[in-house]
C-alpha cells in the first residue's frame, strides 16, 4: 500500500481535550509562514503576549507562550523555580496534583503532599497546617481546575495562603483559563500556566505561561543554573522579552502562534466574563440532560467545573464500549477516567468552541441512544427536553 495524504475524520471534540477549533483558527494556522525573528512575526509575538495578559488577568512583564503542550509549561515553572534541597507543599486531590510532586522531586526538591479525595477541592485548612509544620516552604503547588475530576479549588485563598507565609505559589490553569475566572494579578498568584487546547480551542503544542516580579526575582537568585537550557527563563526571556531586537533561543512555532493569537483575539472579543457565563449556561443545560436521563455526577454542584464534567459509569455498563459506540457512531469523543477513577466515570468536556447548544444535544442524544441499546439503567426521552428547558428556556 503506498503512502497517501491523511485526511482525519470529522470529530465532535468532548472529550477533557483538545477541544474543536474554530474556522478562524484553523484559516489562520494556514496561513503563509515566515521566519520567527520576521519584523511581521515579532508584532504578532507583542500581540500574544498583550492578549495572554488579558487572558490571565496580569500585567505581569513575564508572560509568554512556551513552544511545548501544558505539561512543559508546568515544567518551565518547577525547573525554574525549585532547586535541590528546597521543600514545596503540593496539593493532591487528582492525577495532574499528582505530576507536580514528580516534578518537586525530579528538581531535587522535597515534596510535602497535602492529600484531598478525588473529586473534592483543595482543603485550604489542611495546606495552613501544612505551612505551620514546614515554616521553611518556598512554594506552594495546586491546580486551580484538576482535569481528572472536574474540581475547581480556591485560588484566591490558596495563593493568599501562600503568600502570608512568604511562599511563591505555582498554579496549574491548564484547564480553567477562558472558562472560568483566571485572576493572577487579583490573587496574588506567581508562576500560573495553563494549555492552548482546552478553553482557548486553539491547535495543542502551546502553555501559556506568567510569572510575578516575586517568581522572576527568585529565578534570578538561583542558586545554580536551571537543570533545563530549553526552559531556562534567564535565556527565553531574551526571545519573549520584548522590542525588535531579540536573541536567537530556538525555532518558534510559527504557524501555531498564529492560530494562538487568533484564539486569544477571539477570546477578547467575546469577553471573559461573556466566555465564562457561556460555559456556565452549556453545563447547566447539560446536568439537566444527565440527571434526566438518571445519571449523576460524583462533584459536588458547587465545586464543579462547568467545562469538564465527571459523569459516574452507571453499573453494569462497559465505558470503554460507550465511548467507542460514541466514536464510531456518531463521531463524538467523550474522555475516560484517570487514576482512582478509571472505569468509574465519562469525562465530558465543554471547553472553548466545543460549549455550544449544539454540542449539548448532540452529546446526550449519542449517551441515551447507546445506554438504551445496551439495557443501562437510565430514563429514556427526558434528556433533551431538559436539556432544551435551560439552553432556550
Amino acid at each position: 500500500m503506498s503512502p497517501a495524504s491523511f485526511h482525519p475524520p470529522r470529530r465532535l471534540l468532548m472529550g477533557p481535550g483538545p477541544s474543536d477549533l474554530h474556522p478562524r483558527v484553523l484559516a489562520a494556522m494556514a496561513q503563509p509562514t515566515v521566519g520567527h525573528l520576521d519584523p511581521a512575526f515579532i508584532g504578532l509575538m507583542d500581540d500574544v503576549k498583550s492578549l495572554l495578559q488579558r487572558a490571565f488577568g496580569t500585567a505581569n512583564e513575564l508572560t509568554m507562550p512556551i513552544s511545548g503542550p501544558g505539561s512543559a509549561g508546568m515544567e518551565a515553572c518547577f525547573v525554574n523555580l525549585v532547586e535541590p534541597g528546597d521543600t514545596v507543599i503540593v496539593c493532591v486531590n487528582g492525577v495532574f496534583g499528582g505530576r507536580m510532586k514528580e516534578n518537586v522531586e525530579r528538581c531535587g526538591g522535597t515534596a510535602v503532599v497535602v492529600d484531598d479525595p478525588w473529586g473534592r477541592p483543595v482543603d485550604p485548612a489542611k495546606v495552613a497546617a501544612a505551612f505551620a509544620a514546614h515554616p521553611q516552604a518556598k512554594a506552594l503547588a495546586f491546580v486551580h481546575a484538576e482535569t481528572s475530576t472536574g474540581v475547581a479549588s480556591d485560588a484566591a485563598a490558596l495563593c493568599r495562603l501562600a503568600r502570608d507565609h512568604g511562599a511563591l505559589s505555582i498554579v496549574d490553569t491548564v484547564t480553567s483559563l477562558g472558562g472560568i475566572p483566571v485572576r493572577v494579578d487579583e490573587w496574588g498568584a506567581d508562576a500560573v500556566y495553563s494549555g492552548s487546547q482546552k478553553c482557548l480551542s486553539c491547535a495543542p503544542g502551546l502553555s501559556p505561561l506568567t510569572f510575578s516580579p516575586r517568581a522572576v526575582e527568585a529565578v534570578r537568585n538561583r542558586r545554580g543554573k536551571c537543570p533545563s537550557w530549553f526552559l531556562d527563563f534567564s535565556l527565553l526571556l531574551g526571545y519573549w522579552g520584548g522590542g525588535a531586537k531579540r536573541a536567537y533561543h530556538h525555532t518558534a512555532p510559527v504557524n501555531a502562534l498564529y492560530g494562538l493569537h487568533e484564539s486569544l483575539l477571539m477570546l477578547h472579543e467575546e469577553g471573559l466574563d461573556a466566555a465564562c457565563a457561556r460555559h456556565r449556561h452549556h453545563h447547566r443545560a447539560l446536568v439537566a440532560g444527565l440527571e434526566a436521563m438518571g445519571l449523576s455526577l460524583p462533584v459536588a454542584p458547587a465545586d464543579r467545573l462547568p467545562q469538564l464534567n465527571a459523569v459516574r459509569v452507571p453499573d453494569g455498563v462497559d465505558e470503554a464500549a460507550v465511548r467507542a459506540a460514541l466514536l464510531t457512531r456518531f463521531g463524538l469523543e467523550i474522555g475516560a477516567g484517570l487514576g482512582a477513577l478509571a472505569g468509574k466515570v465519562w469525562r465530558i468536556g465543554l471547553m472553548g468552541q466545543s460549549c455550544s447548544a449544539a454540542h449539548v444535544m448532540a452529546c446526550l442524544t449519542g449517551l441515551e441512544t447507546v445506554l438504551a441499546e445496551m439495557q443501562a439503567p437510565i430514563h429514556q426521552g427526558k434528556a433533551a427536553a431538559a436539556a432544551s428547558g435551560v439552553l432556550f428556556g
